[in-house]
């Protein structure tokens, strides 16, 4: 079987809108069989691709960002972010960007968390009488950084398929995301002083401040455990991971929202949604055999070595091509098939892998916010019941602030760097 004819097949399969696993696996079969492998072998290879201790990780963090989603953990970072900004101008849009920011913290999916703020936040934004297009889209490119700051789920599985920390690429990922929330508020300032109808809220209310504060106090704690119990040492990401999960069910048993029905419908979530990355993580080492036998890698490599030998030129390319497929792919197959094809690559230019990382996945969500395929842009979508069409007219200029961001981090290296550096993980 030909390289151009099994390529040929995944696209076809994936127009048809065969699920991403199964358009892996049917040509990675065919190849199999027409090169006289045995069917045993390929489905080695596809529990192989899964038989990972650090990839235990990603069914706990889903987890965390399932239940936070049903305890209600989004409604009181909200409350807490309205006490503490009462007066500001356009404060609902900073309320907005602020839960986003805490509820980054915990969940770690940027699906999880555009679900939860949308239901709290845009129907508030539009009864203070921001335009829908606004409040819909600061809510949907505010749940991006989910994903770029730790815990995050890409980030494990990039740490995973790469053989990189999985510690240092959560540190590298926290100066990005702080730029992403500042990017974002800068565009908050340009827009309220463009709608200065906008009301500011009402003012200040220290016993308001008090309770919301108590209300938040216990989940601001997970993010201190999760991080400070990597990179202190006490225990891996993994580890991290279980810790966080059983903190979150202790929360809501003090909370007292924990009921057996939220719990059954968070671990229902949590099976589907892992057991869908965990079979696409089979079948991308099943391909990924299949490209190593046709030496995809060195080919490509060849190639791009040929056009440029400057790393930032390499990057701006990739970028390109990072954001045109996911537009039309989720993130998890993307990085698992593409991680083993660019690790060898960007090693021929000096490339820091963390670097890449933390790029790669900004880049994906960003082509996340975006038709055709774009999940975040149709779980906020679903929720609002409002056309498509409106909704991405209202993220357009938020694409502004995340792709300078993202130019940010292609151009200057020791943004990413820098914080695994001085945490002597890198």
């Amino acid at each position: 079987m030909d390289l151009w004819l099994y390529i040929l097949l995944l696209v076809v399969l994936l127009l048809l809108r065969v699920p991403v696993a199964f358009a892996m696996i049917a040509p990675s079969m065919l190849y199999f069989y027409s090169h006289g492998l045995s069917a045993g072998y390929a489905t080695t290879s596809i529990v192989n691709g899964i038989n990972s201790f650090p990839l235990l990780a990603v069914p706990l963090f889903i987890f965390v960002g399932t239940i936070a989603n049903h305890l209600g953990i989004a409604t009181r970072l909200y409350d807490f972010a309205r006490a503490l900004l009462p007066r500001l101008p356009g404060n609902l849009a900073y309320v907005n960007l602020t839960t986003a920011i805490g509820f980054s913290w915990i969940s770690g999916s940027a699906l999880a968390d555009a679900a939860s703020t949308s239901k709290v936040q845009i129907p508030q934004m539009l009864k203070a009488g921001y335009p829908y297009g606004f409040s819909a889209g600061l809510t949907a490119a505010g749940s991006l950084m989910s994903t770029v700051m730790p815990p995050s789920i890409p980030a494990v599985l990039f740490a995973a398929t790469a053989s990189i920390s999985t510690g240092a690429l959560f540190a590298g990922s926290i100066l990005p995301a702080g730029l992403m929330a500042v990017g974002l508020a800068v565009y908050i300032v340009f827009w309220v002083r463009r709608h200065p109808e906008i009301a500011s809220g009402r003012r200040f209310d220290g016993a308001m401040l008090g309770r919301a504060s108590t209300r938040v106090v216990g989940a601001a704690l997970l993010p201190v455990i999760i991080l400070g119990g990597i990179f202190s040492g006490w225990f891996t990401p993994t580890e991290s991971a279980g810790v966080a999960a059983a903190y979150m069910l202790l929360l809501g048993a003090i909370y007292r929202t924990l009921t057996w029905k939220a719990l059954w419908i968070a671990t229902k979530e949590t099976v589907v949604i892992s057991g869908g990355i965990l079979l696409i993580l089979g079948a991308s080492n099943l391909m990924g055999q299949v490209l190593a036998r046709e030496q995809v890698s060195r080919h490509l490599g060849e190639w791009l070595t040929s056009l440029t030998d400057n790393p930032i030129v390499f990057l701006l390319l990739l970028n390109i091509l990072l954001i045109l497929l996911g537009i039309f792919l989720e993130a998890a197959p993307v990085i698992l098939v593409l991680v083993p094809i660019l690790m060898p690559i960007t090693a021929q230019f000096g490339i820091d892998p963390v670097h890449l990382g933390v790029i790669m996945i900004l880049n994906l969500m960003i082509g996340s916010l975006t038709p055709p395929v774009g999940a975040v842009l149709f779980v906020v979508g679903s929720i609002t019941r409002r056309p498509m069409g409106e909704l991405f007219r209202g993220i357009l200029p938020f694409l502004i602030p995340l792709g300078a961001v993202l130019l940010l981090l292609t151009l200057f290296e020791p943004i990413v760097t820098i914080v695994p550096t001085l945490l002597g993980l890198s």
